[in-house]
């Protein structure tokens, strides 16, 4: 009966396939063998796995299981090099310090064994299948991802219009804009017809300002994923095991970490790993030029640390890295060399003119001291906005004319990795004055975000097409059926991690946690189980393609059933969606009738479809002028 909830949860060794059955994995026998014979010989024990949730959580299973319930002492270190090792080994915390640690990892682990295993369950018998899968955190995050899909493939865009006005001063030809956008072009004339006789517009508002920018903070894993993957198109798995690699070989900190900061005795080390950066060939002069200046502190805050602080390079310089090694270290030391340089001072200015009671502005910035935007961006290079001539209010600019721009209304983008993991960290709220409010709320941790994505890869429930993120038509399927339900509610999943950080900091009992994720898992099963998903009503047909499948038609799709073959066709094609009937008749090999369809500017035509040779629809004209 489900759900199923043990109690209490028991360990077993890893279980691999075999003819007989599921059976132990003999290397995992026979490792934990030798770690048995250590355990019984040794004095002591020094727990010297990851400095995180999961490092404590493997380290405890492998003594419970191995029943070794001596005291033991943890090494905690944000570095592989010899001076931190060193330095570890000689301030030895008790393992109890870690106690809360453990119990989250705990709770985390079970938590998701207990929503995964029965979620799944209770869908695929109430689905009559045995190939969904669905969990605490992918759900919510499929959920996200298909939303965005949708939301972007179904948009209508709106037209808007802009008027603007060409106006000359000092010599240099300007362009301002009208504040206020036009819905349709009728309103845009009564504007244009206002002022489209005026030979001059009379300057109103003049407002100058220095704005100070405050230099980045350093980088977190997250935040490290997004600019890996905007920058050099990495995947967040794969800038997470570059940046394993850097730390293992002593060359940065620890990089699962979610916390921005350091601590001021890591700050005293600051002066000395930008020293090491002369010799960065990119950062040379940067390194030279900070070592001569006051550090700016912003990113130093003993209150904001967690278990880790923000990444940051090592007194180990490396050589002899691969190009991706190279390009991580580098935005990992560039990050650093910015956080702690000065501010960027810019000069704002905005200018606002009237023209026969129609109002058009034009905004211009300056860089007066390039602070951490100096970097990466040389003040002689390309600057933010561009400089404007001097305005006086009450002056008049001549019109030179008068033009109108046609625009349309965009969605918002289908999602990236980047663009994914900052939504994932935010629980997919856009408010970004709260990053640092949701940071314990958010879909996972940074150090599972990227396994999240890859899991939901491997299960065929999204792919990969350039750098962004589309659910597959498994994935939608998933995604219809489950959009409703708690199973798929992203703040509720935030929540829970909450609580687990509740758990590790002592707030909360995990008894408190356990006993309301059990009362969960039966609320999602109760709602899985109550559905009827009977596909026996939907259209069918043979499969073109293969010849031997069988073709469902579903809401948004039609799919062959064989997972070999593959064959997919969408219902909506051109704007226009597709009738039952008519796919029919593309599945078998036919031309349907003329349809009408409108263009995306617009334009009305009518053709016809049917499928070529490579099971993709082929359109052809009323004119008879085929096209593809």
């Amino acid at each position: 009966m489900l759900p199923i909830i043990p109690h209490p949860f028991r360990l077993v060794v890893r279980q691999v396939k075999t003819e007989e059955g599921y059976k132990a994995d003999p290397s995992a026998l026979k490792q934990l063998d030798v770690i048995r014979r250590l355990l019984n010989q040794a004095g002591s024990v020094i727990i010297c796995t990851d400095a995180a949730r999961e490092g404590e959580l493997i380290a405890r299973y492998v003594l419970e299981y191995l029943g070794y319930t001596k005291e033991t002492k943890r090494l905690w270190i944000s570095s592989l090099t010899e001076k931190s090792i060193r330095e570890g080994f000689n301030n030895l915390k008790s393992s109890r310090e870690f106690d809360n640690l453990y119990r989250s990892a705990k709770a985390r682990r079970e938590a998701d064994w207990v929503v995964g295993m029965n979620a799944s369950l209770s869908l695929s018998m109430a689905a009559g299948k045995s190939n969904y899968s669905l969990g605490r955190v992918q759900t919510p995050t499929l959920a996200m991802i298909c939303r965005r899909y949708l939301d972007n493939k179904d948009f209508v865009a709106k037209p808007y219009y802009l008027l603007q006005l060409r106006t000359t001063k000092a010599g240099e030809e300007l362009v301002m804009t009208c504040a206020e956008k036009y819905d349709t072009p009728q309103k845009l004339d009564i504007t244009r017809k206002k002022v489209y006789e005026e030979e001059t517009a009379k300057v109103v508002q003049v407002e100058k300002k220095q704005v100070s920018e405050e230099a980045p903070l350093l980088y977190d894993l997250t935040a490290l994923q997004q600019s890996a993957n905007t920058k050099l198109g990495l995947t967040a798995e794969q800038t997470l095991n570059i940046a394993q690699k850097l730390y293992e070989f002593g060359y940065i900190s620890y990089p699962r970490t979610g916390c921005s900061y350091i601590t001021e005795d890591i700050f005293e080390q600051v002066p000395s790993l930008i020293a090491l950066l002369k010799q960065h060939p990119r950062f040379t002069r940067h390194a030279e030029n900070l070592c001569n200046r006051t550090l700016n502190r912003h990113c130093v805050n003993d209150s904001k640390m967690t278990d880790h602080h923000g990444l940051i390079i090592t007194e180990n310089y490396p050589r002899n890295l691969s190009l991706d090694e190279q390009n991580i270290y580098s935005m990992i030391a560039g990050r650093m060399l910015e956080a702690f340089s000065g501010k960027c001072l810019k000069e704002t200015l905005f200018v606002q003119a009237d023209c026969n009671g129609a109002s058009f502005g034009i905004k211009g910035c300056q860089i007066k001291v390039p602070g951490w935007r100096g970097i990466y961006n040389e003040p002689d290079e390309k600057e933010e906005g561009s400089l404007l001539p001097e305005f006086k209010e009450g002056e008049t600019l001549p019109v030179l004319g008068i033009d109108t721009l046609a625009r349309k209304t965009k969605p918002q983008p289908i999602f990236t990795e980047a663009s994914l993991l900052a939504a994932m960290e935010g629980c997919g709220r856009n408010l970004s004055d709260e990053k640092e409010a949701m940071k314990d709320s958010g879909l996972g941790t940074p150090a599972t975000r990227a396994g999240i994505i890859e899991l939901l890869i491997a299960r065929h429930y999204v792919e990969r097409s350039g750098r962004s993120l589309i659910p597959t038509p498994k994935g939608l399927e998933v995604y219809d059926i489950v959009k409703e339900k708690m199973i798929a509610n992203v703040s509720m999943t935030g929540r829970w991690e909450c609580a687990l950080h509740e758990i590790e900091t002592g707030k909360v009992p995990t008894e408190t946690f356990t006993g309301n994720i059990n009362s969960y898992a039966s609320q999602i099963t109760s709602e899985l189980l109550a559905m009827k998903l009977d596909h026996s009503d939907l259209p069918r047909c043979n499969c073109p393609k293969c010849g031997e499948g069988t073709v469902t038609i579903y809401n948004k799709v039609a799919k062959c059933g064989d997972p070999d073959c593959g064959f997919l066709l969408f219902r909506t094609f051109n704007g226009r969606e597709l009738t039952d009937n008519q796919i029919l008749l593309l599945l078998q090999e036919k031309r349907t009738g003329y349809l009408k369809f409108t263009s995306k500017k617009g334009k009305k035509y009518e053709a016809s479809l049917e499928l070529d040779d490579n099971y993709k629809i082929d359109i052809t004209f009323k004119d008879n002028k085929p096209k593809k």
